[in-house]
């Protein structure tokens, strides 16, 4: 039986997890990370080294976040996410170190399976779609469709990346873009992004 005064979940010796914070089992976070008291962290994710994980933070299931990452107040992660190196999200349009601002905090909202490249910057108040791939060191100031691939300062859509990863070039006869890996279908929606024809966008890749 499961010592239930042992955490089913890997802290490292050197992280700070305040009590109250909730993190799924199977979940690992490593070196000099600091974990907030009222953030929620899935399961089977990962916090690499220097990871800080603000209050009022949700991070679902299968995560993956990079060393030097602040999910700070208002950012909301789903399931499969990926947060690359030194990737920086923002949660004040506005800030001023003499004005405080605790009461405009802004939400930020990153779908399942998205992909945010090293030393990215998210603007705070955007939704970046389902499976999208913000490239590195690209700066979102605006929501991002499902499947985008987004790079550039400010950040410009300029094509659309598969669930597997591959920028898609390809289209059959009906018109649907075909991914290279997979061979899998995908058909443009309005008002904007990719819908997958031959897997749905909730279920986990077999």
């Amino acid at each position: 039986m499961t010592d239930p005064m042992t955490p089913d979940y890997f802290v490292h010796p050197t992280a700070v997890v305040d009590e109250g914070a909730q993190i799924g089992p199977g979940t690992r976070i490593w070196h000099f990370c600091h974990i907030m008291p009222t953030a929620r962290i899935g399961a089977n994710c990962n916090l690499g080294q220097n990871v800080f994980v603000d209050n009022n933070t949700i991070i679902g299931n299968g995560v993956k976040i990079q060393n030097n990452v602040s999910v700070y107040h208002g950012v909301i992660l789903e399931d499969y996410v990926f947060c690359g190196p030194s990737m920086v999200f923002t949660n004040v349009i506005n800030p001023r170190s003499e004005i405080p601002r605790r009461h405009e905090f802004q939400t930020t909202l990153v779908r399942r399976g998205a992909t945010i490249g090293a030393n990215a910057t998210i603007v705070c108040g955007v939704t970046i779609g389902r499976y999208a791939l913000i490239g590195a060191g690209a700066v979102v100031t605006k929501d991002v469709p499902d499947y985008a691939l987004m790079v550039g300062v400010p950040a410009r859509q300029v094509g659309w990346i598969s669930r597997h990863g591959h920028r898609l070039t390809e289209k059959d006869e009906d018109g649907n873009w075909i991914c290279p890996q997979s061979g899998w279908r995908y058909r443009e929606v309005q008002p904007g992004g990719l819908r997958c024809l031959d897997w749905p966008e909730e279920k986990p890749l077999p």
